[in-house]
């Protein structure tokens, strides 16, 4: 009883004190001019003095429904063709915190300017874009309040200056990187944030709850003024080159030359068509290998940009890390790359109906034929953050026939106990081969989240049946029903004492049981007694891990080390400890230890940052593992480096290198990256493989090495 007048309690102060907020003004108004603004950040045209700002900011980080504490301000202009933004934000230019100035950085933990554009003003996604003070710059596709594509680009641009007063940009987003609807009705949702590193304070304009990020568009304020906008470019060419050569110790060299490119055509404002042929990625930055000693595969997320736009539309989650539908499947067959010959794309919105279609023909390979993979998805908006939907995967070659047909519902609000949020959510999906339904092909998952500030808590229940496969998709583990449930609470106390907030977790606990045995297979719990973030921006976790794994068959863990089958309980201890990472040093620990199967395991693991101004910056990440078994003790080593050398905000070069003693991986790449102009990109790329044990290595005699130069040229008409 007093457990749950407790809970019932902190849900009451949650009510009381939580809500989300808006002030007055909780609209900017758009002001229409003839020409564009000469972006140089200066913010010298008579326009901005002209048309009208809004400033009134208020905190939700450090001091809760406080106004802003340096003078903020934003307005709005517009043509037919772009919107642009003017910001004013005064600060102590001494104060200023800003390490970096290439695309796409890490601007988390420098001073830096959000906005949030939701065009379908449908509470349910947007763009999301972030300066510094440097003029780097960092977008997002947002998929829901706590969701969203780091790695989509959109193409718009800014320019900032820095003066005794403080620091100050123009932004300019052509109306054609935005989806929107074609009523005229152009009442859009949009939000702005402020954040100011040294004092770990976050304010924004509307919404500043501290149960959702500036991701959550229910909370933002809205445009007026829009009208009479278009695509007046409704098609986009990109044309690419790449020359190069690739050099194999043990094969003749080779000198690829390659063309092709991608068409995109805006069928309307809300509904996008591309096509893409010969699709090459040489650009794209090659994955990091961890160490692994579990017995699952890893996952890698998708950096592919010609899959990145839109693909919330596609995605169709089983939970467990499974999922119907995985992009890095294509273009890949039996662990080979595989030519690309031509895809196609339709995904937007029309309404309330929400599409997502694919067809990707892949080339053949050795004595499989041409493969063509299809995805269909489509998800129907109901009330004003839910949904139904469902999806259908399809791949076809000379030697495998494979569907998989799904549904799913969402329920979400953010409006439980009048202002929390809280989402329901199941799915149910079949699998077949030669479009018949499998035996034992079913699967589904029911969970509810509740993702608060104060409460954060989840539960769900999945089931696999072994029969289920996702050609497309991606399978952890199969032939299983789990459990799962987080609870995590994070009180503001001892605030008095430097403390932001504390987190505890009395649990974490995840069950798995093997189906068609209901015996236990996995199980996990973690418990946070202790942990905290500083108003500083340290923090530190202290927990404690029940673990159990039943191995039906020995687990090869290295060559020379082999687990037993068997029932395997193991208890480990953790810590972790971080600096605030807007320091020009910074530093993360991370040390684990306790049972591993038949012996021991010791894991430390360090993370090392150094912003040695705002053109380089550096960053390295070394594990060690020291796993003891019974007559065998095995020492595993992962090192990662990074270091970005920023010559302007649109040239930039970065280099990656990795050490995976586990795997015998030794792999360096290096990568120059030059925009031209904004949507077109030449690329320098190097690649070194050394797959061999490290010992034997010769530095300049790598197994593999590429060295490419790619152009892709933007076109608009």
């Amino acid at each position: 009883m007093k457990k749950q007048l407790l809970l019932l309690s902190i849900l009451y102060l949650q009510v009381l004190f939580g809500f989300a907020q808006h002030s007055h003004p909780d609209t900017i108004f758009a002001k229409r001019i003839n020409k564009k603004i000469k972006l140089d950040g200066i913010l010298s045209e008579k326009v901005w003095e002209t048309t009208s700002k809004i400033s009134n900011f208020t905190q939700r980080e450090l001091n809760f429904g406080k106004n802003v504490s340096e003078k903020t301000e934003v307005a709005l202009v517009y043509t037919k063709d772009a919107i642009y933004f003017g910001i004013w934000c005064y600060q102590n230019p001494k104060t200023i915190v800003a390490k970096n100035m290439s695309v796409d950085a890490d601007l988390r933990n420098d001073d830096n300017f959000k906005i949030v554009i939701s065009p379908f003003n449908d509470n349910r996604g947007g763009y999301f874009f972030a300066i510094n003070p440097n003029g780097a710059r960092t977008d997002i596709l947002i998929a829901g309040n706590e969701d969203g594509n780091a790695d989509w680009n959109g193409v718009w641009d800014v320019k900032t200056s820095i003066t005794n007063e403080g620091w100050f940009a123009e932004i300019e987003i052509p109306f054609s990187t935005l989806q929107f609807k074609t009523d005229n009705n152009y009442n859009w949702g949009i939000n702005f944030e402020r954040g100011i590193v040294l004092k770990q304070e976050e304010a924004s304009w509307q919404g500043w709850t501290r149960d959702n990020s500036i991701f959550a568009v229910i909370n933002a304020g809205k445009i007026s003024g829009l009208e009479d906008i278009n695509y007046t470019k409704r098609f986009e060419f990109k044309p690419y080159s790449l020359t190069g050569i690739q050099y194999n110790r043990n094969n003749a060299n080779n000198y690829p030359l390659k063309i092709g490119g991608d068409l995109n055509v805006n069928l309307s404002p809300s509904l996008k068509l591309n096509l893409t042929s010969f699709t090459d990625f040489a650009q794209v930055e090659s994955d990091r290998i961890p160490v692994n000693l579990s017995r699952f595969s890893v996952y890698y997320p998708e950096k592919r940009a010609f899959f990145l736009e839109g693909s919330d539309q596609f995605n169709f989650y089983l939970g467990d890390r499974n999922s119907v539908f995985y992009t890095r499947k294509l273009g890949s067959e039996n662990g080979q790359t595989v030519n690309i010959i031509g895809a196609v794309r339709l995904f937007g919105k029309i309404k309330k109906h929400n599409i997502g279609i694919l067809n990707l023909e892949e080339n053949k390979i050795d004595s499989t034929s041409a493969t063509n993979n299809t995805v269909l998805r489509y998800k129907y908006d109901i009330g004003e953050q839910s949904y139904i939907g469902g999806i259908f995967t399809n791949k076809i070659n000379n030697t495998e026939s494979n569907q998989v047909l799904g549904i799913d519902a969402s329920f979400q609000t953010s409006k439980f106990l009048k202002n929390k949020n809280l989402t329901v959510s199941g799915s149910l999906a079949i699998s077949g081969d030669d479009f018949n339904a499998s035996d034992n092909g079913l699967t589904y998952r029911l969970f509810s989240d509740y993702p608060n500030d104060l409460i954060d808590n989840y539960m769900s229940v999945s089931t696999m049946q072994n029969g289920f496969n996702p050609e497309l998709g991606y399978l952890r583990r199969s032939n299983y029903r789990s459990y799962s449930w987080y609870f995590k609470l994070t009180p503001r106390i001892f605030t008095n004492y430097g403390v932001k907030k504390m987190i505890f977790k009395p649990w974490g606990t995840t069950i798995y049981q093997t189906l068609n045995t209901s015996e236990l297979e996995s199980f996990s719990n973690e418990t946070r007694p202790l942990g905290a973030i500083f108003k500083s921006g340290e923090k530190f976790e202290i927990n404690f891990i029940q673990l159990f794994d039943r191995l039906d068959d020995n687990f090869e863990l290295t060559d020379n080390a082999i687990i037993p089958q068997g029932k395997y309980w193991m208890f480990r201890n953790e810590l972790q400890f971080e600096t605030n990472q807007a320091r020009k040093l910074w530093l993360s620990l991370f040390y684990n230890w306790g049972g591993f199967y038949t012996g021991k395991i010791k894991t430390f693991e360090s993370e090392i940052g150094l912003n040695i101004n705002k053109h380089f910056n550096i960053n390295a990440n070394y594990t060690l593992n020291k796993v003891v078994l019974p007559g065998n003790t095995i020492f595993t080593n992962e090192l990662a480096t990074y270091f970005n050398y920023a010559f302007t905000t649109k040239l930039d070069i970065s280099f990656f290198g990795q050490w995976n003693s586990l795997d015998n991986v030794l792999l360096f790449n290096f990568r120059l990256h030059w925009l031209p102009k904004i949507g077109s990109d030449i690329y320098l790329v190097y690649n070194t493989n050394y797959d061999e044990p490290i010992k034997q290595v010769e530095i300049l005699k790598p197994v593999t090495s590429t060295g490419i130069v790619k152009l892709v040229w933007r076109f608009t008409f």
